[in-house]
């Protein structure tokens, strides 16, 4: 039915395969050394405060300082919650007690979901801020001991 040199000459068949798992393999050594290079170059501590603009925004990003999680999972909350409320109603005519518990419990459930994890992002957030707030009454505290010292 199929001869198999034509199907050589579409690409079909080991070749392509073959290509694909070198290909693999160079994007993993590629990925390692880049994601090493771009650590010890542009991620390093020495580099904080450095750079403007988009840099600065990619710093930040790179360094996990700007959180996209909250308001990604609040959209995707209102977009459940009103998939819950709008598919419901298709129970309606078959069956009502159905309807409600999907509605009201199935509503509830989502919520309590979304706030829990709402509430990890939160407790993550004070302890960063804490954290900071710490470090700064550290320095200060380091500051006044080398002042008395001085004197």
């Amino acid at each position: 039915m199929y001869d198999v040199t034509s199907m050589r000459d579409l690409g079909i068949g080991v070749n392509s395969v073959s290509g694909f798992q070198t290909w693999q393999i160079v994007s993993v050594v590629l990925a390692i050394v880049g994601g090493l290079f771009v650590y010890f170059t542009f991620l390093s501590a020495n580099n904080e405060g450095k750079y403007t603009g988009f840099l600065a925004w990619l710093y930040d990003f790179l360094h996990f300082k700007k959180m996209f999680l909250e308001t990604i999972l609040k959209v995707t909350y209102i977009i459940l919650a009103l998939y819950i409320t709008l598919s419901s109603f298709a129970l309606i005519g078959t069956n009502f007690l159905l309807f409600l518990m999907t509605l009201l419990v199935g509503n509830i459930l989502l919520r309590l979901t979304y706030e829990f994890s709402l509430i990890l992002l939160t407790i993550c957030k004070n302890t960063t801020e804490i954290n900071a707030k710490l470090k700064g009454k550290e320095t200060k505290k380091e500051t006044k001991t080398e002042e008395k010292e001085e004197k």
